[in-house]
């Protein structure tokens, strides 16, 4: 009889899958059409949750069916991002002016990467204690056990345990390896290596331009090979939310939800703050912030409900170019530094609230030298954050370890992980967008008339 409920219940997400594909077929707009997977995933679960129950055999089941669709997105979503990330960065080298420009420019985008990460470590903290956050007053039950020893296990494989090491682990001694996601500072090794490539481009460029043009149009070549696989990928977004949502809200203990409801409470106000924050710089370099959100909302959306960075990359990207005024080159390099560098809510508000919510249970005062230390080990940590899933947990690791705090007090947080996630990997992706949008304002570059057009396409169309 449990067969047949599982038969039913995949036969009913099969129906939605189907309607999903008619709206496509019907031309309807992109983002509407992973609203409404958003939407349909979010009651379809409800609906299962309240008849199966969580700890039923035919959740369980029904559950790992869903999980060809959503975690067969997911790690689609995954492979493109090491090819992503390189490309795009080595693309960004071949689409920027060569000189004085170039400089400036690498050097505001990490301006505003580094410095709101540092801003955002602040307001965590500051969100953390407002709501007297404590991990020793949770109880811990299997799951938040489980996952703890996991985020341990992760933390002891790790070969660096003190910061200088894990800064060294940083470097690409082996590239290809590094392709592979093989090693936890795998993203940031490609973006490094990546970077070389693109200085040894600039050097062949100027002293043999027949050479260098060559290369550009090798790399124009495979940039467009990468993005039509991401376009192929980003199709199935509406389908991928869909199960995701669905195993999500079906699956879900909505009492440990309700237990950690201060903690989704302090997090979204500190991401809110920090959104805030964004708004104020914009406002700052002399831009229309109420503009700016007006056309930023759908990547914005894509990304709160995929979950992840790399995955928005090609919307991001769009937006800042045919949206907001920003040159290509501009926005491919601050959307791709973007992906592992600075992001504000995985990287920055997530591992500084843990740290002061871990603290009480280690016997650490939670005073000012503490408070400094977690900022300035939450900005040097930012660096490689991987832009698909599982980044936020590598953040922790790295600050966590450096802090001595008891690592897999990380795992008490797993209920509510996906509920967060959303909230941080918007923050995370419209840093990036901030940081190319000022960027190309503060050097002049910004087509100021594209970017107060109220007249503008919608995005996604090709998906």
């Amino acid at each position: 009889m449990e067969t047949l409920w599982v038969i039913i219940n995949i036969v009913v997400f099969l129906i939605f899958i189907g309607v999903l594909a008619y709206l496509s077929k019907k031309h309807v707009k992109f983002s509407k059409r992973v609203l409404i997977g958003l939407g349909i995933g979010i009651l379809l679960g409800l609906v299962l949750h309240l008849i199966y129950g969580v700890d039923s055999k035919v959740t369980e089941n029904t559950a790992s069916w869903l999980d060809v669709i959503g975690t067969g997105y997911i790690k689609l979503l995954q492979m493109i991002v090491m090819p992503l990330i390189f490309i795009s960065i080595v693309s960004a080298f071949t689409k920027i002016a060569i000189g004085q420009n170039f400089a400036k420019v690498g050097a505001w985008i990490f301006t505003f990467l580094i410095g709101t990460v540092a801003v955002a470590a602040l307001v965590g903290v500051i969100y953390a204690m407002i709501f007297n956050l404590d991990a020793s007053q949770i109880d811990m039950g299997d799951v938040e056990n489980s996952r703890g020893q996991e985020i341990q296990q992760t933390s002891d494989d790790m070969e660096a345990n003190n910061l200088p090491s894990q800064i060294i682990e940083l470097l690409p001694a082996n590239p290809f390896l590094d392709f592979t996601g093989a090693r936890g500072t795998s993203t940031i090794a490609v973006v490094i290596f990546a970077g070389f490539v693109g200085f040894s481009f600039l050097r062949v460029m100027r002293k043999e331009p027949e050479k260098g043009n060559l290369l550009k149009r090798g790399v124009d070549a495979i940039y467009a090979l990468v993005m039509g696989i991401v376009t192929f990928v980003l199709r199935l977004t509406p389908y991928g939310i869909l199960a995701i949502m669905t195993k999500t809200v079906m699956t879900s203990n909505f009492e440990a939800v309700w237990t950690l409801g201060k903690f989704v409470l302090a997090s979204y106000a500190a991401l809110i703050t920090m959104f805030i924050i964004h708004l104020i710089l914009v406002t700052v370099v002399g831009l229309n912030p109420s503009t700016y959100v007006k056309k930023t909302g759908e990547t914005l959306l894509f990304a709160f409900t995929s979950r992840s960075s790399a995955g928005t990359l090609p919307l991001n990207v769009q937006t800042q170019t045919q949206r907001l005024g920003v040159p290509e080159g501009v926005a491919n390099f601050a959307g791709s530094f973007g992906l592992s560098i600075g992001q504000n809510g995985c990287a920055g508000i997530y591992p500084a609230m843990l740290a002061i919510m871990i603290a009480p249970s280690a016997g650490v005062d939670i005073d000012l030298p503490f408070i400094l230390s977690v900022i300035g080990v939450v900005v040097i940590s930012s660096f490689g954050v991987a832009g698909v899933g599982g980044g936020a947990t590598f953040a922790a690791i790295l600050v966590l370890s450096t802090l001595n705090l008891p690592i897999a007090l990380a795992g008490v947080l797993i209920s509510v992980e996906p509920l967060i996630d959303m909230g941080r990997t918007a923050l995370n992706v419209n840093d990036s967008m901030l940081a190319g949008t000022a960027t190309a304002k503060l050097t002049g570059q910004l087509d100021e008339d594209k970017y107060n057009d109220q007249d503008f396409d919608e995005l996604g169309e090709s998906y």
